[in-house]
């Protein structure tokens, strides 16, 4: 959708707006996301957006992620901003927590989870050689919750599958490089 965006000369949240018009609920979010996110407003040098949306397990989920690359082509992940329509909401913590879980999940994958194989077997066995996300890495997560009257949704999962797309469309705004598979390859990103 970003790439469209581009070709289309528009913001990438104007132009995923214009394509929703008949989704309420996905538009309902990624309108939350966007001002929660503070799209459009200026970021410290050298800090990018990117904005993603997805349905999954009757959930909608908006993610915007705020990105630098160094250098050395290493992307910092320093803020995620989440909203998430998962219907009629009983415990709002538990769903805090779900998706930051998810963001947690799915930036790990994207920055690290690679599984490489030897000998015909995986040569990965625990986290000293399949990293995730350590603590220190772990950007700011904001979820913010939109009041819903729908059958309510999973929760589990939702927050993953919009975190790499967020990421990479802010690579992208802040490189001009596209990156079309995962793990973020850091020497791609390098600058010359």
């Amino acid at each position: 959708i970003d790439e469209m965006a581009v070709a289309a000369k528009q913001d990438p949240f104007e132009y995923r707006r214009g394509l929703l018009s008949q989704q309420p609920r996905y538009k309902g979010v990624l309108e939350a996301v966007a001002e929660k996110a503070g799209w459009g407003k200026p970021l410290p040098a050298g800090v990018y957006r990117g904005i993603a949306v997805a349905q999954s397990f009757g959930s909608y989920v908006a993610e915007v992620a705020e990105v630098s690359v160094g250098a050395d082509g290493v992307p910092k992940v320093h803020r995620v901003v989440a909203a998430v329509d998962c219907g009629m909401t009983v415990n709002p913590e538990i769903i805090r927590r779900q998706i930051e879980g998810a963001i947690v999940y799915g930036l790990s994958a994207a920055l690290y989870g690679r599984i490489t194989f030897a000998g015909g077997q995986v040569e990965q066995g625990n986290f000293h050689n399949y990293p995730v996300l350590r603590m220190s890495e772990m950007p700011k997560v904001e979820v913010h919750i939109l009041p819903s009257t729908e059958q309510p949704g999973g929760i589990g999962e939702p927050g993953t599958p919009p975190i790499a797309p967020a990421v990479v469309n802010a690579i992208f705004a802040a490189t001009g490089k596209r990156l079309r598979s995962l793990p973020i390859d850091a020497s791609a990103l390098k600058k010359a």
